[in-house]
């Protein structure tokens, strides 16, 4: 039993009535699969209530249904004590509830106060009606803290604020009912802290939220009431006051999970050269502004480096230019026996045919094609290898067979290779890119936040993946968000500050304290 702090026991503050949500039976089947099995949901209003599950437990899949993207094929719906029909998005709309999705729903080229109005205009003649539509955002902002630049384009907008805007865009259509969808999956640890700020002052002034995440942290620090799906059902219903991170975990997989770090790793031998080594790495992005800056560092073979950093600190970057994605304007680059300086620098088919692989941070951007069957998605790049090509015919048959084959190994859900990418949920279809790059048993491997969206079973398997290519000599770079994961995961520390390495600590010496300060550029 944890102990309850009562001003933040929100559900002691709830509102007599009825509540805001109750969804009863609810079964959804697509093909083959049954996503939804006799589904029961009960929302109190003016409660944080977390919704929790693997992936693919049917967790978005119930909020689609709620939310009028998908019918159900039966069961019933009432909202406020009323049961309603609701067969689009206009209805759910209509019934005072509000989506935000993982992937964001804007319009890249047109403003803040466009995106918000497009859709629900109050006028046809837009300049007369953009007037009353920013006064009424300039009041929501005002009321719930979630502050954007009105009239910025929304590709200028930074990810934090488009979800912010996102959320103004549901307030505005009358929303009592918040449905986020992976909320914080792409946000800084600050812009996470800002937004659960914005949701406490939203339960106060009486919303309802329904947050789908996979962070059990962030459900035991925010949410009122839990709810746990596994395979499509509910398979626990608890006041958060009652649960356990170790509880939930348990009873998403079925079983215990083991994530903490196990008996440390004998580090590669001081005299080993290292397999990959990068010297006086300096890149500016395209407006000039200096994104890498004098980056030095060194991995070996059976080592996991971990590089831990604020999100926007040239992260991201240092991962571009190491995998070939991008030429820096300075510095040199060894890897597995080849020398590459910025005039003739490393390109992803050459790294893929001296043995590094990468597992890019954006997957949809960079790793699949969503249009794709999972099994093209799951040979891509890879698509010349013998076993794949014969005299310059692909072999189809035989890329399927070798995605099932990855699908069984890292527990890809559902096993189904003909499957449009884009249907796997984002758990899954990390699981396919990692099958797909440590397949091939690189001598480097590049990882861009493994485990972002992905829930705690996965997480486990992807842990255990990614030690045992260490175990078998890879030399294997990690950078997350998450300072959890680098502690769980890392040999060894490097942590990133406005485009410089600013530690390079074993494992040892690391603590949460010691990281966060240099992450903070303490002592620079």
């Amino acid at each position: 039993m944890q102990a309850v702090n009562p001003e933040d026991d929100a559900a002691l503050l709830a509102p007599a009535g009825p509540p805001a949500l109750r969804m009863a039976g609810i079964h959804k089947r697509f093909g083959d699969v049954l996503a939804n099995v006799d589904v029961h949901l009960t929302v109190s209003q003016g409660t944080l209530h977390g919704l929790i599950g693997e992936n693919g437990a049917g967790k978005s899949t119930l909020m689609s249904v709620l939310y009028g993207l998908h019918p159900a094929d039966s069961g019933s719906i009432d909202v406020f004590g009323r049961t309603v029909r609701i067969a689009h998005a206009d209805d759910a709309i209509g019934c005072g509830i509000g989506m935000v999705h993982q992937h964001f729903m804007l319009v890249d080229t047109l403003s803040a106060l466009e995106n918000v109005m497009l859709g629900a205009e109050p006028h046809w003649y837009l300049p007369q009606a953009s007037a009353p539509v920013r006064q009424r955002l300039q009041e929501l902002m005002e009321s719930t803290g979630l502050r954007v630049p009105l009239d910025s384009a929304v590709a200028d907008l930074s990810v934090g604020d488009r979800q912010r805007l996102e959320i103004l865009k549901a307030l505005y259509r009358g929303a009592r009912i918040l449905i986020l969808d992976e909320p914080t999956a792409v946000l800084t640890p600050q812009e996470a802290d800002q937004l659960f700020t914005v949701l406490r002052q939203l339960r106060a002034q009486g919303s309802t939220v329904i947050l789908i995440t996979h962070k059990l942290k962030e459900v035991m620090a925010l949410c009122d009431q839990v709810t746990v799906m596994r395979a499509g059902r509910v398979v626990a219903d608890m006041p958060v006051r009652a649960a356990s991170v170790e509880a939930l975990a348990q009873a998403m997989v079925g079983r215990k999970v083991q994530l903490e770090r196990p008996a440390a790793n004998a580090p590669p031998a001081a005299q080993a050269a290292p397999v990959l080594q990068a010297s006086g790495l300096a890149m500016r992005d395209g407006a000039g502004v200096l994104r890498l800056s004098g980056i030095d560092l060194q991995l070996h073979a059976g080592e996991i480096v971990g590089i831990a950093g604020v999100s926007g600190n040239g992260q991201s970057e240092l991962l571009d230019v190491l995998s070939g994605l991008a030429a820096p304007d300075g510095g040199t680059l060894q890897v597995l026996g080849r020398t590459f300086a910025p005039d003739a620098w490393l390109d992803p088919f050459s790294a893929r045919d001296i043995g590094l692989a990468h597992v890019p941070e954006d997957r949809h951007a960079r790793a699949m094609v969503m249009d794709f069957p999972a099994w093209e998605s799951a040979v891509l790049g890879y698509e010349s290898l013998v076993q794949y090509c014969r005299r310059g015919w692909m072999r189809a048959g035989a890329m399927r067979r070798a995605t099932e084959a990855m699908m069984e190994r890292f527990d890809v859900r559902p096993r189904k290779a003909k499957l449009a990418s884009r249907k796997f949920s984002g758990g899954n279809q990390q699981k396919l890119v990692l099958a797909r790059e440590l397949g091939q048993n690189p001598r480097v491997l590049l990882v861009g936040q493994p485990t972002r969206g992905v829930d705690i079973g996965a997480i486990e398997l992807i842990y255990g993946q990614l030690r045992a290519m260490r175990e078998a000599g890879c030399a294997v770079l990690v950078v997350s968000s998450e300072l959890d994961e680098i502690l769980a995961l890392s040999d060894r520390v490097l942590v990133m500050y406005h485009g410089r390495i600013t530690g390079n600590l074993a494992i040892a010496e690391c603590s949460q304290e010691r990281l966060g300060l240099l992450m903070a550029g303490a002592g620079v």
